[in-house]
């Protein structure tokens, strides 16, 4: 077993090694360069598109809103506690530059996905919307094989990285801080995972649209109340974030220290494992959404990685700064619990932290539970949607209740192997997500960014991106 699980993790090293994050990475920076920045341009039309009433003329199974819920259901996740913790310990703080530098690509990489998502996808015999990667692949490039094996990917992953380590990150944090016998969670958790997904994606996107706001709201809060308390420190931890980015930091007593290329390293891994941009998970939640413009959803879509990770991970991350926690030398699976306990008065630190890692863990259980459904609907067809969610159900109480090594390495390699079928299908396909832009600013905005006429001067129409 330790042989099998060394294994995995070599593999896992080498899966997300440098190759694949630069291919993530390039993704975002191709479609910025061909959208023209639509992620900045855009971004306010998004923000408010996210709240906008469905028509009642729209296809689609669950809201705009709905729809980007369940999306951060599955990404705000324990990586933007433990894991911006981990890539500033050993990345320093200018690994939180490199994260924003990933985020910031990485919204053109999840409004692409946006729009390849609900541009392919198709009802299935009962009336619900099936998309994502797999459909996008298939219908797209014309590659089934390649779709098959991203739906083979993603419902192992599902399994793993979705159900199982998050159960047992909550079953660890409550076993440590009320001394909760991890068994007794696993069954609790096993019985909530079931009685949300056992509804469909319709009970998912219902639950997910009430408890990712409040999860959101007190975590950014209790992070709200530190950076306050601490705003003298803001300035200088800024100016560190910046200079450390390029520079990287001297290693000093506990802290493992880095050079400027192990900050990016860890900023740009963190950022994508963080937000998911690329791997091809958040389209298949954004091809549920009632809507008949692949456009808007994707817009929504986008909102997605703004705010995992230029809101949530950067609070997380400048509450480990401007206290001092990053460079404690304590183990960092506890760092974040050092600087909320640090930054707030009694226990409300722990509090916090533990209410975070609790929720943020089991709504990605409930988000990848409804990925994995599809993935397997796409492989099995609708038959297998009721056993699948028995038993992922009944894995949850199982990754509660034993160790991890081996399944989270494992898990870990399939996830990362998700993003490489994604990746060929979002490069392939950017020409489609290009001519989907153009033709809805056209009928939506008709307002030039930039295009040069024929002439030399600028043009007073819509600027068709390249």
């Amino acid at each position: 077993m330790n042989e099998l699980n060394g294994f995995f993790s070599m593999l896992s090293g080498y899966v997300w090694g440098v190759p694949l994050l630069v291919l993530l990475v390039g993704t975002g920076i191709l479609l910025t360069i061909r959208l023209r920045l639509i992620q900045v341009f855009m971004l306010p039309h998004a923000l408010m598109e996210t709240f906008a009433k469905p028509k009642s003329n729209e296809k689609g199974d669950i809201t705009h809103f709905q729809a980007l819920m369940v999306a951060l259901a599955a990404t705000i996740g324990t990586g933007n506690i433990v894991g911006v913790a981990t890539a500033i310990s050993v990345g320093g703080p200018g690994a939180l530059f490199w994260m924003w530098v990933t985020a910031a690509f990485g919204m053109a990489t999840k409004y692409g996905e946006g729009v390849l998502a609900v541009k392919y996808r198709r009802q299935d015999e009962k009336g619900e919307m099936c998309g994502g990667p797999m459909y996008y692949i298939e219908q797209g490039l014309g590659l089934k094989w390649l779709g098959v094996l991203f739906a083979v990917f993603g419902s192992i992953a599902a399994f793993g990285i979705g159900n199982m380590v998050q159960a047992n990150a909550v079953a660890g944090n409550l076993k440590e801080s009320v001394g909760l016998n991890p068994a007794v969670s696993g069954v609790v958790l096993a019985f909530f995972t079931g009685l949300v997904i056992l509804g469909g994606v319709k009970n998912i996107g219902r639950v997910s649209a009430i408890m990712v706001p409040v999860m959101a709201v007190v975590y950014v809060a209790g992070c709200a109340v530190i950076l306050y308390r601490y705003s003298s420190h803001i300035p200088a931890a800024l100016m560190m974030v910046f200079h450390d980015a390029f520079t990287g930091t001297a290693a000093t007593g506990g802290f493992l220290g880095s050079a400027a290329m192990l900050a990016i390293q860890k900023g740009v891994s963190r950022g994508v494992f963080s937000n998911e941009s690329g791997m091809g998970s958040a389209p298949i939640a954004a091809a549920a959404a009632k809507t008949n413009e692949p456009c808007e959803q994707a817009l929504v879509s986008m909102t997605g990685t703004f705010i995992d990770t230029i809101i949530v991970c950067t609070m997380t991350g400048l509450v480990l700064i401007v206290t001092g926690a990053w460079h404690s030398g304590i183990e960092v699976s506890a760092l974040t619990k050092t600087a909320f306990d640090t930054g707030l008065p009694g226990a409300w630190g722990g509090f916090i932290v533990s209410f975070g890692i609790i929720f943020f863990a089991y709504s990605t259980i409930i988000g990848w539970a409804y990925y994995g459904e599809k993935c397997l609907e796409y492989l099995l067809g609708a038959r297998a949607l009721l056993p699948y969610r028995f038993l992922y159900s009944g894995f949850v109480f199982i990754g509660a209740s034993v160790k991890l090594d081996l399944v989270w390495n494992f898990a870990d390699v399939m996830n990362g192997l998700m993003a490489v079928p994604n990746l060929i299908a979002l490069i392939g396909l950017s020409g489609v997500i290009v001519a989907e832009t153009n033709r809805f600013l056209m009928e939506r905005t008709g307002v030039a960014r930039g295009e040069k006429g024929g002439d030399g001067a600028a043009s007073t129409e819509t600027a068709p991106v390249e």
